[in-house]
């Protein structure tokens, strides 16, 4: 089997206030804290690329391994599909910057569910090669197109933008994938799409629809069911179930539908909105920081995606 070697998160340099959101859109603070759940959220700066948050993550994660650079013979770029140069790739811009020349280097469009698939590509791409690593990067400029000014958008008012980057090997891991589960509901296909407005991309929703909530709850309590059966652990196995932070009614919905408590979990609402596909990374990070995992520890993550796609990965946590 193969797993993570290593992975760092790095964050946007600007931030965006709940008192800003309120002046552009016109809605009390209160509402816009209702959606946000704290008073501000990290944002890329004008000058800022979500690309060059992924290549310090990934120079962070290089300078403590010290991988020969030519053992990396994968680079997958993780995220919306929506880049800061249009028919660009990301991947190799970073690869280049990092002097990585002997890779195969693409791009994976999922949303926030990217980063989950891109984990379980690199580990089946390096599972049966030592010595080889998948190098996986994530980076999305999503705060720039939510436009705040429109109201009847609010929903999408908490999202961040952050990088990461995650090393990926068959040894050395601190964290071993044991599997992924992985399902979308073309449904809701078109439910939220970006336009192109101006010089700017910005998402919309088509009309409103009831049941999307419980569609999430549906789909990570089925797919949480699937890798644990998969693997023949039991939910009480499980150390951790780290959740994608799209909305805290849900991820506390999904805790009480499977019987677990918060203290299983992560919940960083007080201080951080929807960073992308690296929330559930940001949650295992502070874990580890914190000293909360133990060798052996079942750790799920469970991520989710306009699309609206889902995926549950199992990882034990290996120190």
């Amino acid at each position: 089997m193969a797993g993570i070697v290593d992975f760092e998160v790095t964050m946007p340099s600007s931030r965006v206030t709940v008192q800003q959101i309120s002046a552009a859109s016109g809605l009390p603070e209160e509402d816009i804290r209702a959606i946000t759940t704290c008073d501000s959220i990290p944002i890329l700066a004008e000058d800022e690329r979500e690309w060059e948050l992924a290549l310090r993550s990934a120079q962070a994660v290089l300078k403590r391994n010290q991988v020969p650079l030519s053992s990396i013979r994968t680079v997958i770029y993780a995220g919306s599909g929506v880049w800061d140069v249009p028919f660009g790739s990301p991947s190799a811009r970073v690869a280049h910057e990092l002097g990585i020349d002997r890779a195969h280097c693409f791009e994976l469009a999922n949303h926030c569910n990217a980063v989950t698939v891109a984990i379980q590509i690199g580990c089946d791409k390096v599972a049966a090669r030592p010595g080889e690593y998948a190098l996986v990067l994530i980076g999305d400029r999503v705060s720039t197109m939510v436009d705040y000014t429109e109201a009847g958008m609010k929903e999408v008012f908490n999202n961040g933008d952050a990088g990461a980057a995650i090393l990926l090997s068959a040894s050395g891991c601190v964290a071993e994938v044991l599997d992924s589960k992985m399902r979308t509901d073309p449904s809701w296909a078109d439910y939220y799409t970006g336009t192109h407005e101006g010089d700017r991309v910005v998402v919309r929703r088509k009309g409103v629809r009831d049941g999307l909530g419980e569609a999430y709850s549906e789909n990570f309590v089925a797919l949480t069911a699937e890798v644990l059966a998969s693997i023949g652990r039991e939910l009480d196995d499980v150390a951790f179930l780290l959740v994608t932070h799209g909305a805290r009614p849900i991820h506390e919905g999904f805790l009480q539908q499977l019987g677990l408590p918060e203290s299983r979990s992560a919940l960083n609402y007080d201080h951080l909105g929807h960073m992308g596909g690296a929330d559930t990374l940001i949650a295992m990070q502070d874990l580890i920081t914190r000293n909360q995992l133990e060798p052996g520890d079942l750790v799920l993550h469970a991520t989710s995606a306009v699309g609206f796609t889902w995926g549950v990965m199992a990882m034990e946590y290996l120190g």
